[in-house]
């Protein structure tokens, strides 16, 4: 009785329910119109039309198009009513202005950037246009004097966060897209309130949609004397935004220490609880200069929610020169706001970059024509292309989606393996012993258009083969192979269900 009380009193259970009142409404009557007044109904086949030609014409992912065209086709008032309320995909103009332009583009740019970009040049010229791409785009520069730390999972990720935090002088920013009241919420919690007591700084970006369930966690973070804002409030309207969700995971510390990654502060990112077996994900831990473009990443949406102008000069950390590596790395930060589809781009760059090999880990494979294609011909290519992914899902109808590419990708030499024991959460990319990419960018739809994301990749050596070993010892040691045969196996209505559910993957 509990449980059913909590659910229906939860706010996306609220919210939900007013949202598909709303459009239960609307769509009555339009429906109700249509089928009453001729004219009307003219007119709105004519728009649908209309809204068909414009779907088809649109820069946009070919699933996207597809799926929007079935719904208008088949429901004509309705379809097209509801593309006009769900359809477009930018975000409104007040959210892009506010969030793009937060800061001058010259607080991004350190003058040292250019020095190094000439420096990479000559040492690793073949991977100079993905880096200028991600800093044009992006306006993230590239930095050196930066020491980088693999963590290979949550458990491990959670114990260098305890003992950063618990290091902190003067400030801590924490952004995440899920916290759960835990183990792991209440020990971080206990630090931040002891270091607020200590007159260190403490800052929080949640979002609203990954913390509904934790009804009690602004309350919580009131009484700890944490500063705590929800980034884009759930509300009870029929509102585009409410798909553009901050999924992005930052902390930074005294601007010297920074983490990102794919793990939320929720139990089952340390393997506590998990519903879906074990729990495999990954991030990073940074110190150095590079963690000052992480404190802007902070302060930009800080600022947009609050009004509150602060100078980021004011949360850098002076490092002594060049102590901490000579290697590159470049955090950056993807959004909905602008006109690249950055998160993308850069996983497409590295895929048609790879010579040897690219070893990927993803919970979901929810991609477009163009990734696919990209795939295949590394593959075909005779680039050793392996995909890790989860064996036991946490989304059933996405991961069928997911498993709808296997055979395709098999066909053409692409090796895919299941994370045996439970669920892949990793959001890695690493080619040639050369380049790897950690951050959160899933390889799905929301990820690449919808949501707020960041990732860093790293030109380092360490991070590099950290990145391969992981990744090899999941592959050979804790993965099954999916084969031809295993796809052949398939029965046919299992297929058909695939087939449908991918016509319709541009909107998962």
């Amino acid at each position: 009785m509990k449980t059913i009380l909590r659910i229906i009193t939860n706010k996306i259970f609220v919210v939900g329910v007013i949202v598909i009142a709303e459009l239960s409404i609307l769509l009555a009557i339009v429906w109700n119109l249509s089928l009453n007044y001729a004219t009307i109904y003219g007119i709105l086949v004519a728009l649908s039309v209309l809204l068909i030609v414009y779907v088809i014409n649109r820069n946009d992912n070919p699933y996207y198009r597809l799926a929007w065209t079935i719904i208008i086709l088949a429901v004509p008032p309705i379809g097209a009513v509801s593309y006009l309320v769900f359809g477009g995909k930018q975000v409104p103009k007040k959210l892009r202005e506010k969030i793009s332009d937060a800061y001058p583009k010259d607080e991004y740019i350190h003058k040292n950037h250019q020095c190094l970009v000439d420096h990479l040049n000559e040492d690793a010229g073949q991977w100079s246009r993905l880096v200028n791409y991600i800093v044009n785009s992006s306006q993230y520069p590239i930095y050196e004097n930066t020491k980088s730390t693999y963590l290979e999972s949550g458990e491990v990720k959670f114990e260098h966060l305890q003992e950063e935090l618990k290091k902190a002088e003067k400030f801590i920013f924490l952004e995440y897209f899920i916290i759960k009241d835990g183990l792991m919420w209440q020990t971080t919690l206990e630090i931040l309130r002891e270091k607020v007591k200590q007159g260190v700084e403490v800052r929080l970006i949640y979002d609203d949609w990954g913390c509904a369930m934790f009804t009690d966690l602004k309350a919580q973070c009131d009484e700890a004397g944490i500063e705590a804002v929800a980034f884009n409030p759930l509300v009870a309207r029929l509102a585009i935004q409410m798909n553009n969700r901050d999924h992005r995971k930052i902390v930074v510390i005294d601007g010297r220490v920074g983490f990102v990654g794919g793990i939320n502060l929720a139990d089952e990112y340390i393997n506590i609880g998990s519903k879906y077996g074990h729990w495999k994900d990954t991030a990073v831990m940074i110190e150095g200069e590079a963690v000052h473009s992480l404190t802007l990443m902070f302060l930009q949406f800080y600022r947009y929610y609050t009004d509150k102008v602060d100078n980021p000069n004011d949360y850098r950390y002076e490092f002594d020169d060049a102590t901490l590596g000579h290697d590159f790395v470049l955090p950056f930060a993807d959004a909905p706001t602008d006109s690249t589809d950055l998160g993308l781009g850069v996983h497409l760059s590295l895929i048609s970059s790879a010579r040897k090999y690219i070893y990927i880990q993803t919970p979901y494979l929810i991609v477009g024509y163009e990734v696919i294609e990209a795939l295949k011909m590394a593959a075909r290519s005779g680039v050793d292309v392996r995909i890790i992914l989860p064996h036991i899902p946490d989304k059933k109808i996405v991961n069928q989606v997911t498993k709808s590419n296997y055979n395709e990708l098999i066909k053409s030499g692409v090796r895919i393996f299941e994370y045996e024991p439970g669920f892949v959460h990793s959001k890695t990319m690493v080619v040639d012993d050369e380049i790897c990419l950690v951050g959160t960018t899933n390889m799905d739809y929301r990820s690449y258009y919808l949501h707020f994301e960041c990732s860093i990749l790293f030109l380092d050596p360490k991070m590099v083969e950290a990145c391969y070993k992981d990744s090899m010892d999941t592959i050979e040691n804790k993965s099954i192979e999916i084969t031809q045969e295993d796809c052949d196996k398939t029965p046919y209505l299992v297929n058909l269900f695939r087939s449908f559910a991918n016509i319709f993957s541009g909107l998962m």
